[in-house]
């Protein structure tokens, strides 16, 4: 994995093709334990992706693409290892694996590991 600071300022600029020029900017605080992390994983033998951990002050969320598009996962309370979630989406890692979730189906979640 690797880390990047950002120094004068951290902002998440998203634009949706459902909302064409339409976009959301979230100021998150900066400093020295502002960081963003990318990992590269594959699910269920899929084709490889990137998510990006955005971890700035209190806020932790996760960039990951879901059928297609860009999703912004939030980090919520877990037992063990960093679980996020966006909408009925749930990303859930632990050590270097993790598994993607739809809850509002009844199919098992994917397992998720480290892509090359």
């Amino acid at each position: 994995m690797t880390a990047f600071r950002w120094a004068p300022a951290l902002f998440i600029a998203l634009c949706t093709p459902a909302f064409a020029g339409a976009s959301l900017t979230i100021p998150l605080e900066t400093g020295a334990e502002a960081n963003i992390t990318t990992a590269r994983y594959s699910c269920a033998g899929g084709a490889p992706f990137a998510v990006q951990y955005i971890n700035a002050g209190e806020n932790s969320l996760a960039l990951i693409p879901v059928d297609g598009s860009e999703r912004v996962f939030v980090a919520t309370v877990s037992a063990s290892g960093a679980r996020y979630v966006s909408g009925a989406h749930e990303w859930w890692s632990k050590g270097d694996s993790a598994t993607l979730d739809d809850t509002m189906t009844e199919d098992p979640a994917m397992d998720c590991a480290p892509a090359e």
